[in-house]
């Protein structure tokens, strides 16, 4: 499976983007350590794991001590070692898109054929909604890149991904 990790924090000084390489870690507990070491002063740091241009995963550490984590598809757990290590411990599914009660058009996926799971609130207070998150892994065309890019833009660092994916 190819699989591209990037890890965004956030700083007093601002936002920073880097690359993760996940293979070698055993479990979540790794993963969050080497999510914590990109930036050791962050208040908050995303990371965002595409695999083979079908899964996303994001975890979310607040302070360095609070993972929260979300998955596009659980299947991505059954499919992967990398995808078993940061979602084999998620046992809630994320809200269904019948939860989320009506919203804006463009927040309706095409065809929800996967099943996401954990917590897609986990940037609700950085301006992407559980209902926008699910929508866009649910819209046909998109890709976990585009969903990551459009998260990037919407909570503030598209700038600093995208010089990350060009380098």
């Amino acid at each position: 499976m190819s699989i591209f990790a990037a890890a965004v924090a956030r700083s007093k000084s601002g936002w920073t983007a880097s690359e993760l390489d996940l293979s070698g870690l055993a479990d979540i507990d790794e993963v969050v350590d080497a999510l914590r070491d990109t930036e050791p002063d962050a208040d908050l740091a995303v990371l965002f794991v595409e695999s083979d241009d079908e899964y996303l995963a994001i975890l979310r550490l607040d302070e360095g001590e609070d993972l929260r984590v979300f998955g596009s598809d659980s299947a991505f757990a059954e499919e992967s070692r990398i995808g078993s290590v940061l979602l084999g411990e998620v046992e809630t599914p994320a809200l269904g898109l019948d939860d989320l009660g009506s919203g804006d058009e463009d927040d309706k996926p095409a065809e929800p054929d996967a099943d996401p799971v954990g917590d897609a609130e986990l940037l609700g207070d950085l301006g992407v909604s559980a209902q926008r998150l699910l929508a866009l892994c649910g819209m046909e065309g998109m890709l976990p890149s585009d969903v990551t890019a459009e998260i990037c833009q919407r909570i503030g660092c598209g700038d600093e991904m995208e010089e990350l994916r060009e380098a």
